[in-house]
């Protein structure tokens, strides 16, 4: 834990740690059943100190939730103040929060009871400023951990792969960090990539520990709200490239985030230009996989929604 206790030769009276209040946003359109579960999931951490849920409505109604608040737990209900959309539901939620820590999770997700505590202790390290964890997927026909084999992620790592393991709801950060990497882009076209465009961010200004354990239970249910929105996720992905032209410094990186690009470009029958994104691609990356699973969309003989649904199944996106 954080400040651990000490003594001096004298035999003094070991000074007890302290335990930094931790403020937990979730952003909702209000889903019950799933809504409460996530809630219980983060008033029941074991963690000593005081942990704040902070549950923010996205343009619905708030209404209260039958979940039971403890001794050094406190849950506050507010409305999203801030663009509509999940990352004006963070924002708003920071906001409103009071910790000094930060953490995040998704309103169908759920933290084992153990989550804050692990993630904490590795804040120790005043070089530290943001920790994730390992996570489990589960959902239909999908039982999988996934839990990275080393112990930080560095901006450069983030920058050739997005590092799925490093999750929203995996996320623990100080209140300086958020300072210093700012909030997170509501100017982003639909909020795609939200999460990774901030963690470029975060990384950018401190290395991120890893517990490597799966603390937290992902809610694998094989859809997801951009399903289809191939419009979207184009612009979205060259927004980001727009804004992070450090992402060039890395070819794998880059042929990835353009794979993406004519992986819905095909999807969305724009065909003639996802050959082109596909051309650069290869001269990037000839082995990225985007390739060989935007190639058959192309040609009209698989549609991007099964594609997709084929990779969800194997806990794994495009």
């Amino acid at each position: 834990m954080p400040e651990n206790a000490m003594s001096d030769s004298a035999g003094e009276q070991a000074v007890p740690p302290t335990y930094p209040e931790i403020s937990v946003v979730v952003a909702t359109r209000d889903r019950p059943g799933l809504l409460e579960r996530a809630v219980a999931s983060i008033l029941g951490q074991d963690y000593p100190g005081r942990v704040e849920c902070v549950v923010v409505y996205d343009h619905v109604e708030v209404r209260d939730l039958d979940v039971p608040v403890g001794p050094d737990r406190a849950l506050k209900l507010i409305a999203n103040t801030r663009r509509q959309g999940l990352p004006g539901g963070r924002n708003s939620g920071v906001e409103a929060a009071t910790g000094e820590l930060l953490a995040f999770c998704d309103d169908d997700d759920i933290w084992l009871p153990t989550k804050l505590s692990r993630q904490v202790e590795e804040l120790a390290d005043p070089a530290v400023g943001a920790v994730s964890c390992g996570l489990r997927l589960r959902g239909p026909g999908i039982d999988k951990e996934r839990v990275l084999d080393r112990d930080r992620v560095v901006h450069e790592e983030l920058l050739a792969d997005r590092v799925m393991e490093v999750h929203s709801s995996t996320m623990l950060v100080r209140r300086s960090t958020w300072a210093a990497a700012g909030e997170v882009d509501e100017g982003i076209p639909g909020g795609y990539s939200e999460d990774y465009e901030w963690l470029l961010r975060v990384s950018a200004h401190t290395p991120i520990a890893v517990v490597r354990q799966a603390l937290v239970i992902v809610d694998w249910h094989g859809g997801s709200f951009y399903f289809g929105r191939w419009a979207t996720i184009v612009e979205a992905q060259r927004y980001l490239i727009g804004k992070h032209p450090e992402l060039a410094t890395s070819r794998a990186g880059m042929a990835r985030l353009r794979g993406q690009i004519a992986f819905a470009l095909a999807s969305g029958n724009r065909r003639t230009e996802a050959v082109k994104e596909l051309a650069a691609v290869v001269r990037l990356n000839p082995r990225e996989k985007r390739v060989l699973v935007t190639v058959p969309v192309i040609l009209g003989l698989m549609t991007g929604e099964r594609v997709l649904r084929m990779a969800q199944k194997r806990g794994k996106g495009i």
